[in-house]
Formats: structure tokens, C-alpha cells, sequence
């Protein structure tokens, strides 16, 4: 499911606004010279007395300049010398203008990618200390208010994400090396998830959460790729993790219809859901009845229908009982004037029917071959020529040839309609194969059908006649009173 990491990227994308961190810093545009950690903070590691020890950290760095590499450095001043390069990348720079502060922004750009070559060596283990001095580094160059979206100044809405014009970040070339620095912290097997946990905390994964609205696509697929992770390797975060989430869909649903990582959010979830185990939980079925159903009211829904129809499919296979819970749920959003959105839902709905059984099928097959019968007759001859695809399938049609005689009234007329009238020749001839297969499935039922629609529009004519002749009536006697 997930995606490759982007890597070397040579775009640029959104300005790199930095964190308040506990009071010690403010938002700014230029390079920052005051103190980028605390000069004393407490080591959480336990010790041989009840009291917590202090470390004294190196004294504030005021300008960035290059420091001598980790792996030149003896293995006593190393921690030392790791704490001294975190402080280089805590400063904040505006990458907006290139030429501005170049000399730093290149010093800690060499920073930042060799403390990703020294997580992911593993050569030497790293201090509690100086994992909470990194996941403080990372907090302040990623934790950021992100810039309005680009649509909302010009009342557009959110793009496809398929589409080539993205918005792309200008500090970029920075953020995506501490996104590959937490990444590699977090799938490193030297990190201790007991230690981690202190600093990858519930706030943490809000925080980086809230990234998801970022409209830089490569941003929301390294946060996708690392909250994956986290969600692997801290169990104790999973039920914190899916909860967030679900606030975020209700927050896009009931209120905003408007987020970017919905599809990435989705995407996720698809992989967790998939790990569920059977029987499924009460909690995850509330998630689908109160989340994932009513994702597709949204009207930008293709933007992460894939990611979305996947998920759905995934709780029907894992329970099939829950397929009359989803058919009556897609019944319940179906799309009255979109079209491009009904050809969606019929695509996701075969789906649905593929992983369902013959009980639940019976349950909810008046109701959805009510709309399905509208389908046919539909003037927009995708959603007609996808709802006559559902024959091409052979599970769907066993379902339907053994409920024949509930199913073939209710759509009989709509074949027939189509087979007289319908304007376009490939829905006119996919009409006709139907019709026969029903024939094949039950000739006497459908020899039944045909009389009794024929019946009713022999009446329906002669209602219109006597409407008619009504009508000249009416006429001829104003025609006499002058």
C-alpha cells in the first residue's frame, strides 16, 4: 500500500516557519542566533538514586558554522559533538529568498544528512539525551503553521492529486532530510520504543497529524511512510492513532470539506485495517458506520475514492455480514446530480457485491436495484453503460439469478425503456444481452413481465387519450363561448 519514499527531490516547496518551543522562540523569516536548546535539562534515564540526574548541555551556539564529522570524533566527546549539531539544525531560515543566508543553510543541510547517515549506521548507540534534543530538533523545523491553501485565494477547490501542478514547498531540500531523520530513528532497531515512547508522544503525533493538511504532496507521503511506522512500532499509540483520525474525517465531513491527506489518511488505514482480527472489534465497526460510510458525502469524494472503496471492501471480506450495512450506507449517499461521482459509487458498489453472500444480498436487494433501475435509465450514458457492467460479472449474476423473481420486475421496465429509446447504441446493446440472460435465467417469469408491462402501458395510453380528448373538449367549448 504504501508508497516509495521520495527521495532527492529537487523541487522546492512551502516556507519553513518554525515551532514555539516552550517559550524559548518565536515565529520569524530570518536565520534565528538565539539559544536553539535550554542550557540544562533532565536526563530520564534511570539511575542508581530515586532522583533523576542533571546533564549539562553544550553552551549555546550563536552563528552556524561546520563542526568536525562524528566519525572523526574520539567516542568520548561523540554525544558531545551530536548535541552541538542538533543546535545548528534547530535554526530557522527563509527559504523563500535562495541567496539569503546560503553559507548556513548549506551548513546545515551537510548537518542534517549526516545525522541521517549516523542514525542509520547504528554505529554507536545514542543517549536518552540526545534522542530528546533530535525529536525536539525535528519538532522545530516540521512542527509549523502551514500556509493558506493555494485554492482559497483563488476560489478554487482542492486538486487531483494526479494532476502535475502541486504547490511544492520552498524548504523543502531541509524538511525532507529531517523527515528521513525521524523515519530512520523510528525504524531503527537500536531505538528502544520504552525510551521513544517519552518523546513520540500523544502531542507529537497530533502535531504531526496536523502536517497532513500540508498541500505539498511529497510532504503528506514521508508523513504517511512515518506514521505507518509508528503505528507498527509503538503499540501503545494505536488506539490514539485511529482516533485522531477519526476526528480528522469528522472535522472534513460535518464541517470543512476541504483537508489534502484525506487519500494518505485512507491509505494508512487501509493497511491497519486489513491487519484487523476476526471477529472484528465493536469500535471498528462503529468506525466504519460513523466514518468511512459517510466519507462519501464529500462532492470532491474521487480525489480519495480508491483509497476509501479499498478500506470499505476490506471490513466486507474480513466480515460479510457487514455488506448490508455498506450497500444501505452507498444507498444512503448516492450521489441525485453528479454523475462522474455515480459512476464511483457503481464501481465501488460491484465491489462490494463481489466479497457478499447470498443472506445479506437478499436483505438489501429491493432498495438497491430500485436505484440501479434509475441507473439504467440514466441520460448520461457512463452511469447507464457502468450499472449494465454489473452483468459482467459472474458472482453478481449468480446472486441475481437466484433472486430473479424479486429482481426482474422491479428493473424490467427500465431494460425496457432502454431497448426503445435509449440515445446511445453501446448502453442499447448492453440492454439487449441483459434481457437475455434473463430469459435464459427464467423465460416464463420473463414472458410475465413483458405482459404485464405491456398491460400497463396499454392503460398509461389510454389514460393520455382520455387526457387528451379532455383537454380538445375543454378547448372546443372555450372555442364557442368566444
Amino acid at each position: 500500500m504504501l508508497k516509495k519514499i521520495i527521495k532527492g527531490s529537487k523541487k522546492h516547496s512551502k516556507s519553513d516557519s518554525m515551532l514555539m518551543d516552550s517559550g524559548s522562540r518565536l515565529p520569524g523569516s530570518g536565520t534565528i542566533l538565539s539559544d536553539p536548546t535550554p542550557n540544562m535539562v533532565v536526563n530520564h534515564a534511570p539511575s542508581t538514586n530515586s532522583s533523576s540526574h542533571v546533564v549539562a548541555l553544550p553552551p549555546p551556539m550563536t552563528t552556524v558554522e561546520p563542526l568536525p564529522l562524528l566519525r572523526d570524533a574520539p567516542v568520548s566527546e561523540r554525544q558531545n559533538l551530536l548535541l552541538r549539531k542538533l543546535q545548528i539544525c534547530c535554526f530557522q531560515f527563509d527559504f523563500v529568498d535562495v541567496l539569503k543566508s546560503a553559507r548556513e543553510k548549506e551548513i546545515k543541510r551537510q548537518t542534517l544528512l549526516e545525522l541521517v547517515d549516523f542514525i542509520q549506521s547504528g554505529s554507536s548507540k545514542i543517549t536518552e539525551i540526545c534522542q530528546e534534543e533530535m525529536i525536539k530538533m525535528v519538532g522545530i523545523n516540521i512542527f509549523r503553521n502551514l500556509p493558506p491553501a493555494s485554492h482559497e485565494s483563488t476560489g478554487q477547490v482542492a486538486s487531483d492529486p494526479e494532476e502535475e501542478d502541486h504547490y511544492l514547498d520552498p524548504s523543502w531540500p531541509h524538511l525532507q532530510i529531517v523527515y528521513e531523520l525521524l523515519l530512520r530513528y523510528v525504524v531503527s532497531p537500536a531505538t528502544d520504543t520504552k525510551v521513544a515512547k517519552k518523546y513520540i508522544d500523544h502531542s507529537f503525533v497530533l502535531k504531526l497529524l496536523d502536517l497532513f493538511d500540508s498541500e505539498d504532496i511529497r510532504e503528506r507521503e514521508f508523513l504517511k511512510t512515518i506514521l505507518h511506522r509508528i503505528y507498527g512500532k509503538f503499540m501503545v499509540h494505536r488506539p490514539f492513532i485511529r482516533k485522531a483520525i477519526n476526528n480528522i474525517f469528522y472535522r472534513f465531513i460535518y464541517e470543512t470539506e476541504r483537508h489534502y491527506g484525506i487519500g494518505e489518511l485512507l491509505e494508512i488505514l487501509g493497511s491497519i485495517i486489513n491487519g484487523f482480527a476476526v471477529p472484528m472489534k465493536e469500535e471498528h465497526k462503529l468506525f466504519l458506520v460513523r466514518a468511512l460510510i459517510p466519507l462519501h458525502k464529500p462532492k470532491h469524494i474521487a480525489i480519495y475514492h480508491q483509497q476509501l472503496s479499498y478500506c470499505i471492501t476490506q471490513f466486507v471480506e474480513k466480515d460479510y455480514k457487514l455488506a448490508d450495512i455498506v450497500i444501505r450506507g452507498l444507498l444512503k449517499y448516492w450521489p441525485l446530480t453528479n454523475c462522474q461521482k455515480e459512476v464511483l459509487f457503481l464501481g465501488e458498489l460491484e465491489e462490494v457485491l463481489e466479497a457478499t453472500q447470498s443472506a445479506e444480498f437478499q436483505r438489501c436487494m429491493v432498495p438497491l436495484f430500485r436505484q440501479i433501475a434509475r441507473c439504467l435509465n440514466s441520460l448520461h450514458f457512463q452511469v447507464a453503460e457502468r450499472a449494465l457492467f454489473l452483468w459482467n460479472n459472474e458472482h453478481i449474476v449468480s446472486l441475481i439469478s437466484l433472486n430473479c423473481q424479486v429482481i426482474l420486475p422491479i428493473i424490467f421496465k427500465a431494460l425496457e425503456r432502454n431497448t426503445r429509446s435509449h440515445w446511445n447504441q453501446a448502453v442499447h446493446g448492453l440492454t439487449v444481452n441483459v434481457q437475455k440472460m434473463f430469459m435464459e435465467m427464467d423465460a416464463e417469469l420473463f414472458d410475465e413481465c413483458q405482459r404485464e408491462f405491456a398491460e400497463k402501458e396499454a392503460r398509461a395510453q389510454e389514460v393520455e387519450e382520455q387526457r387528451e380528448m379532455t383537454w380538445k373538449k375543454l378547448a372546443d367549448v372555450a372555442a364557442k363561448r368566444g
